[in-house]
């Protein structure tokens, strides 16, 4: 086995998360030959490399044969192997809603956070925006505010939202959140942004085709989503790494 193969493995494992600008992260995004390695290394203990291409880190999760194997099926089965609540699963899924959700219109427009309403004629032509300039926080107290009861009081938010933090879901500047490391590549955006834009935001986008206008409407969502957290199966299941 290539020793690369085996030293970026390990260090996934290890670290649980890697920025796509790491040397070997980079070489397996772009060596066909390489990638097929790792992944027949990973597949070998069960796990996937998680990676696409709205996110800056990569990561691994267990492949979708293992869920039952690893987390059991009907009463006997877990929603996490993080230690999160069904609180904390939708808190995690709350904030989700109200950061990825927003970020992927602008990556998908290629407009970059404050320039939603000005247009651009080459916005196509650009390169996919990452990072700070379309990824964009929420204020803690607002976020409290909002779902702060629905989710148990304050002891309990707060609670929750240190296990996001440490788990590399969130980060924390001056009590506003952005998004952690592990918040764009641990929820399968294919799955749950139907059930949330299709859900709760199918009669505002029905209406409103703006951009900002969307964003203003992410509360609606993360609504939505507070009470779908417990079906979502948020692929926290999938943060595997301590536990492969």
């Amino acid at each position: 086995m290539d020793q690369a193969v085996a030293t970026l493995t390990a260090r996934l494992l290890a670290h649980r998360v890697l920025p796509r600008t790491d040397p070997l992260a980079r070489r397996a995004l772009l060596d066909e030959n390489f990638r097929h390695d790792l992944d027949q290394q990973l597949a070998a203990v069960g796990l996937q490399l998680l990676e696409n291409p709205y996110a800056e880190h990569i990561a691994v999760a267990l492949l979708p044969a293992m869920t039952e194997p690893v987390f059991g099926s009907g009463e006997a089965w877990l929603n996490n192997n993080l230690g999160l609540p069904r609180d904390g699963v939708a808190l995690l899924v709350i904030v989700w809603a109200l950061i990825i959700l927003p970020k992927r219109e602008r990556q998908l427009a290629r407009v970059e956070a404050g320039r939603e309403n000005q247009s651009d004629m080459f916005g196509e032509q650009k390169p996919l925006p990452t990072g700070d300039s379309v990824s964009v926080g929420i204020s803690e107290d607002a976020l409290y505010a909002d779902f702060g009861k629905q989710l148990g009081g304050r002891t309990r938010f707060n609670a929750n939202l240190g296990r996001l933090v440490n788990l590399g879901f969130l980060q924390r500047r001056n009590r506003w959140l952005v998004e952690g490391p592990m918040l764009d590549l641990m929820i399968d955006y294919s799955a749950l942004a139907p059930r949330i834009i299709e859900g709760a935001l199918a009669e505002v986008l029905g209406r409103r085709s703006q951009l900002s206008q969307v964003l203003d409407a992410a509360t609606l969502a993360a609504a939505d989503a507070a009470e779908a957290a417990p079906q979502a199966e948020a692929h926290t299941e999938q943060h595997t790494g301590e536990d492969a």
